[in-house]
């Protein structure tokens, strides 16, 4: 499967990375077992809002995440932390539990984190602007910057748990959490880690968050049916659902995992960036940096797109997304593509932006561990152009072997991961 791949002449073989753990903190469940069952019914976590007074704006309805603080962060602790450090923190906390991984054993240089998101501290920025505006900028937090800043959720699970490996965080919009998989990826399969905390968070269902993209009209204005108001790939989507969640993996290299007989949940195969260079908000119509992606993750893990069982997609539930996506699927997969399974997992969670791509890999590596996959929900009304197996409305029990996971976003970013099921993988 991976003679193709190309590695420089006296370079060693590139080492095989699992993931063995899972934490998502998402609109539909917290941790793996609430996420995997949510999908299991096609749950939507769509609501009114309720973290502010929206009555005033156009667009009503989001994902908010239903989740106590307090049970992972002290409350003093948590007032010097914007929500989505908070939220990230919960997150890693569920992946190492998940893992069955105490971080107090780890070789604490070969561990690290990398944890991004698109925007960082939205809250924070919010809040210390009133401040600045009705007070005088004198009584700005001097905590403002520490919140604010889009690598804090790195720094702080880091500090928590101790861990002085390679850490960074990327801020790519809505491919931040699977770049930072794919990051992670590279580090471990190169020798500089051992073991990766690796994800995306991000909280921006907040006043000024959904004003910005409502003024956009990039956000569907479905207030009386918020839990149909996600509905990627169908005749009537009309903008993508704002919410807020976290997403964190524990990826492994393969020795290490087995020298601890940890539970493997796939094995991380390939990974691809491409840019689409056509617009700062609109994908390139016909899905050019999106068909690149898919194919550079593909080549780098060495097979063909036949072998793919299960896509998840990007799918926002835009007119222009969706269609850009399964223009590229088809041009990427040609005959294969009425073969494969897609669904969309924003018609149940909406759009968590950084976050979006981690708890989709999420997602993916659920349906190959369980040979369920997830469905789109609200798909009852299929755009009659975007005709493909896209799982709707009802999760579907199906082997899957290998799976693709897309992310896409503004400024044209473009990402794809590829996982398998572990074969031939031997525990101790």
């Amino acid at each position: 499967m991976r003679s193709d791949l190309e590695i420089p002449a006296g370079q060693p073989p590139r080492r095989r990375v699992v993931i063995t753990g899972l934490g998502p903190v998402t609109p539909i469940g917290v941790g793996a077992s609430a996420f995997h069952d949510a999908q299991r019914c096609g749950h939507s976590g769509v609501r009114r809002i309720t973290r502010f007074d929206a009555s005033e704006l156009p667009v009503q309805i989001a994902g908010e995440v239903d989740v106590n603080l307090t049970r992972w962060i002290d409350p003093r602790e948590g007032k010097r932390l914007d929500r989505f450090a908070q939220l990230a923190l919960v997150a890693a906390d569920l992946a190492l539990e998940d893992a069955h991984l105490d971080p107090t054993i780890l070789d604490p240089e070969r561990a690290g984190v990398v944890i991004g998101s698109s925007i960082g501290g939205m809250e924070t920025w919010e809040a210390q602007s009133r401040v600045a505006f009705e007070r005088g900028l004198s009584r700005v937090s001097p905590f403002f910057i520490p919140m604010l800043m889009a690598n804090a959720a790195t720094a702080h699970v880091a500090i928590r748990y101790g861990l002085q490996g390679p850490s960074t965080a990327s801020a790519t919009a809505c491919i931040t959490g699977a770049d930072a998989i794919g990051t992670a990826l590279r580090l471990i399969q190169y020798g500089e880690a051992d073991v990766i905390l690796a994800g995306g968070a991000d909280a921006l269902v907040t006043p000024l968050g959904v004003s910005a993209f409502a003024v956009m009209k990039a956000l569907s204005t479905n207030n009386d049916m918020p839990e149909a108001a996600s509905r990627p790939f169908s005749a009537g989507r009309n903008g993508f659902v704002l919410s807020e969640g976290a997403g964190v993996l524990v990826l492994e290299v393969l020795e290490h995992a087995q020298a601890r007989s940890a539970r493997i949940y796939a094995e991380v195969m390939g990974f691809g960036r491409a840019t689409d260079a056509h617009h700062i908000a609109n994908p390139h119509p016909q899905g050019r940096g999106a068909a690149q992606a898919m194919r550079r993750a593909l080549k780098d893990a060495g097979v063909v797109p036949e072998v793919i069982d299960y896509l998840n997609a990007h799918a926002t539930s835009t007119p222009a997304g969706d269609r850009a996506e399964v223009l590229a699927i088809r041009e990427v997969f040609g005959g294969h593509a009425p073969h494969l399974l897609i669904s969309s997992t924003k018609s149940m969670t909406g759009h968590s932006l950084g976050a979006s791509g981690a708890i989709e890999a999420i997602a993916t590596v659920q349906a190959i561990a369980s040979g369920l996959v997830p469905p789109t929900i609200n798909l009852h009304e299929p755009d009659p152009e975007l005709m493909l197996d896209f799982v709707p409305n009802q999760a579907r029990e199906h082997r899957v072997r290998h799976a693709l996971s897309n992310s896409f976003a503004f400024g044209g970013h473009t990402a794809a991961l590829v996982f398998r099921a572990p074969t031939g993988v031997v525990l101790p």
